[in-house]
């Protein structure tokens, strides 16, 4: 994982020198990170970031330009690290099925640590409804592009629809699982997708 948040056994002195010895992009990064994530994009000003970050409003120009530049280069670490985590999960598994279920196995493994948040690319669009938010467009296709692939390896007649389907189910079980602070969404999600993917 390319994102580093302090643990409850790590003090906050040894999280700031970790985060001491790091470069200033870096640094804001990770703190955007987890101010965004946990509290919302637009609720979350720039003069926290900096201050959280211990970075100046200088660094913030000279790394990324600005707020919004900040914003995408959050979004696209989402991006990197959530096809990383899927891809290091997947690494041992050789059923396409069961490749498609680990999607909802890891919503299930991180939704009660994160504080059941649901889906920070969809809160992301929620928040800017007006904007196309690239690294938003481009982990929901290289998702569905991995849903139908897997399906056609399972030999499912119209992939490219049912990938569209278990999509939608886990797009919901995420919106679920934030509105019920709970991960029986996930679960349910989880299993209606099992049941429609072909086995045999």
């Amino acid at each position: 994982m390319v994102g580093y948040v302090a643990t409850t056994t790590e003090s906050a002195a040894a999280a700031a020198g970790r985060r001491g010895k790091q470069a200033p992009a870096q640094r804001l990064l990770e703190t955007a990170t987890t101010l965004f994530a946990r509290y919302g994009i637009r609720a979350v000003g720039i003069d926290r970031v900096l201050a959280e970050s211990g970075v100046a409003r200088a660094s913030l120009y000279t790394s990324y330009g600005s707020k919004d530049a900040l914003v995408i280069a959050y979004l696209e670490h989402l991006d990197r690290r959530d096809r990383d985590r899927w891809n290091d999960a997947v690494a041992d598994i050789a059923e396409p099925a069961d490749r498609i279920l680990t999607f909802f196995d890891l919503a299930l493994a991180s939704a009660p640590d994160r504080g059941f948040r649901g889906c920070q690319y969809a809160n992301a669009a929620t928040e800017f409804p007006d904007e196309t938010l690239a690294p938003v467009l481009a982990h929901r296709r290289w998702m569905l592009d991995t849903l139908t692939e897997l399906l056609q390896a399972c030999r499912t007649p119209d992939a490219p629809v049912l990938a569209r389907r278990i999509q939608l189910i886990y797009d919901g079980a995420l919106a679920g699982s934030k509105l019920e602070h709970a991960v029986e969404p996930l679960r349910t999600g989880r299993a209606i997708a099992a049941e429609i993917i072909p086995t045999g």
